[in-house]
């Protein structure tokens, strides 16, 4: 995947955020875009860590790395589901 594409995807990802928490009338609403998207990172970097234990991972790539990051939490949810049905 092109570089350009990745970074397309992250900012049109970030801006959705951005978007629905300035109409649900939040204080910050950039923060929480960018909490919401740095979330579902560190919850992907912690289903790998914790692989070696439970049997169940994720590999690292664009396409995983996108869904986290635009998913957040729910997003790296819906892709264990999704490896594990696969």
């Amino acid at each position: 995947m092109e570089q350009w594409l990745v970074w397309i995807v992250l900012g049109g990802g970030f801006l959705v955020f951005l978007i629905i928490e300035a109409f649900s009338r939040e204080k910050k609403p950039f923060r929480k875009a960018l909490l919401t998207m740095l979330s579902g990172l560190a919850a992907l970097a912690v289903v790998n860590l914790l692989s070696p234990y439970t049997g169940v991972g994720l590999p690292v790539s664009i396409l995983t790395l996108c869904g986290s990051a635009v998913g957040g939490i729910p997003g790296v949810t819906l892709l264990l589901v999704m490896n594990m049905i696969l």
